[in-house]
This record gives C-alpha cells, sequence and structure tokens, in this order.
C-alpha cells in the first residue's frame, strides 16, 4: 500500500503540482499573457474543433458498429473487430504518416486534392482525420460490452409489441448503452485533446493555424519560453483533471444505478 502510494506520489501528483508552480512561477499577469496570447488562443480554438469533430464521428460510427456487433449476427464479425482494434496497435505516428501517403502533395489523392484547390494535409481536415483515427475505437469498445450485458429480450419484446427499428434503437438500445455511451465519449475526447504524434506528422507546424495545445507546448518549449509553456500545458491538465471528474461521476451514477436495480430485483 505504501509503495502504491508514493509510486502515485512520484509518477502523478509531483509532476502535475509542477507544471502549476512553474506556470505561476512569475505572477499571474505572466501566466495570464501566456494563455491569452493570439497563438495560444488559437492553439485552443483549433484542439476544440478537432476534439469535438473526433467525437461527434466517432459516437455516430461507435453506436452505428456497437449496435451492429452485440445485437447481430453477421459474416466477418471478428474481422470487423479487429479492424476496429487497428489504431490501438500502430503507432500514431504512423497513423499520420498515412494520411500522409494518401492525402499529401505527392500522395494517391494529392494531385487530386490539388487540381479541385482542396488542402487536407497541412490544415483542418487532416488534423481532424488522424485524431479520428486514433481514437476510433474509444467509443465503440465501451459500448459493445454493454450492449451484450444488456442481451437481446427487450428488443425481441419490442419488435413483437410491433416497434420499428429506430423505435427500438432510441427508445431501448440507446437508453441501455447509455453509460457506455458517456464513458466512451470522455475517453475520446480525452483521448482527442491529448492526441501529439499524428497530429504532429500532419499538422505542418503552423504557429497560430494548424498547432493544437500540445504542439504549442512543444514549440514554446523549444524556444526557451518555459514559463509561457507550462502555463499552456497547465490548460491540458485542467482539461484532463476535468475529465477524471466527469469519468469518476459517470462510474458512480452507473454504479448507483446497478444497485438500484439489484435492489429491485431482491424486493
Amino acid at each position: 500500500m505504501a509503495f502504491a502510494l508514493l509510486f502515485l506520489v512520484v509518477v502523478i501528483a509531483i509532476p502535475v503540482a509542477v507544471v502549476f508552480i512553474e506556470a505561476l512561477r512569475h505572477g499571474t499577469a505572466a501566466y495570464w499573457a501566456a494563455v491569452s496570447e493570439s497563438e495560444s488562443l488559437s492553439a485552443l480554438r483549433l484542439t476544440a474543433l478537432v476534439t469535438v469533430s473526433a467525437v461527434a464521428v466517432n459516437l455516430l460510427f461507435g453506436l452505428a458498429a456497437g449496435w451492429a456487433i452485440a445485437k447481430f449476427a453477421f459474416p466477418f464479425k471478428n474481422v470487423l473487430l479487429t479492424v476496429i482494434d487497428i489504431p490501438l496497435a500502430v503507432s500514431p505516428v504512423v497513423s499520420g504518416l498515412i494520411f500522409v501517403l494518401v492525402f499529401g502533395r505527392q500522395g494517391w489523392l494529392g494531385p487530386w486534392l490539388s487540381d479541385h484547390g482542396l488542402k487536407v494535409i497541412f490544415a483542418a481536415p487532416g488534423i481532424i482525420l488522424a485524431t479520428v483515427f486514433v481514437t476510433f475505437p474509444m467509443i465503440v469498445r465501451e459500448v459493445v460490452p454493454v450492449l451484450e450485458a444488456a442481451g437481446t429480450d427487450e428488443e425481441e419484446a419490442a419488435m413483437l409489441l410491433g416497434a420499428s427499428g429506430w423505435q427500438i434503437f432510441w427508445k431501448v438500445t440507446l437508453p441501455n448503452a447509455k453509460w457506455g455511451v458517456l464513458y466512451g465519449v470522455i475517453l475520446c475526447g480525452a483521448r482527442a485533446m491529448g492526441e501529439f504524434g499524428a497530429v504532429s506528422v500532419v499538422s505542418g507546424h503552423v504557429r497560430g493555424q494548424t498547432n493544437t495545445l500540445p504542439l504549442h507546448v512543444e514549440i514554446l518549449y523549444n524556444e526557451y519560453h518555459f514559463q509561457a509553456a507550462f502555463a499552456v500545458a497547465s490548460i491540458l491538465t485542467l482539461l484532463a483533471l476535468a475529465t477524471i471528474v466527469a469519468k469518476k461521476a459517470v462510474e458512480w451514477r452507473a454504479e448507483r444505478r446497478l444497485l438500484a436495480g439489484c435492489r429491485e430485483t431482491a424486493s
């Protein structure tokens, strides 16, 4: 127990504390100047755009794929599960390189995109695509176990009562999956906000345009603007802490719901 607590203090508590100590080393005025500077605000806006886009795309895919995998039998289901897990096995840097090879100027689709005035790599679309790829399994991997545990009895009963497919999904399947969905959305959002490797490859590091918060922190640190780097890093740290709180809240609500269900069954 003591070793575990010491490990948590050394590996987590101290580094987190150092971020805020260094960020505020020169006072709140310097801190505010660093986080409100135009390039920092641009990085924050791009990070928000990328995170919301990645969560939205993966939410739609996660619900569709999770419903299909958990509720239906079809050929190549195991192949689909394997494909979904590919981003977990591939290095984020390699993931970014894949998109460069496909959408870059010399890539497979690069000449066509250039002829039509479309820019993917070194622009927001490429960053969103790379982020969607690395967060691909997050939601579906949380939805599938929840739906499998719920079984198919309720859906079959609704079908016998004449409910349509959409009615069954919205009134039966989705409510049963809501805790898995919320948990997956939180994990997907956290992964998207902190993604560095894949985004670094496709962004081009254009200051004020294609730098997300992690990339902006790296640039500030490499230029020896240490206080500014820690100030911007503190934003990511606060977002991470907020994610942990949201995750614990979802777990607590899910556990309460499970206990309430057990009590109702026992009574």
